[in-house]
């Protein structure tokens, strides 16, 4: 079976892993919005800046 230490080497790359999991999926949900309200922002000012020049 296992030696302590390999366990714990387990344990470790488990752990590492899920972290990456968490991660990816924090990332997939939250960049698609901050890149959104970026654009949106952008586009509110140039249509705040038109309005300013008529």
């Amino acid at each position: 079976m296992f030696e302590f230490d390999q366990y714990l080497g387990f344990l470790a790359f488990l752990t590492i892993i899920t972290i990456g999991f968490w991660l990816m999926i924090f990332l997939i949900s939250i960049l698609p919005y901050w890149i959104g309200g970026y654009f949106f922002e952008k586009w509110k000012l140039k249509r705040e800046a038109r309005r300013q020049e008529e």
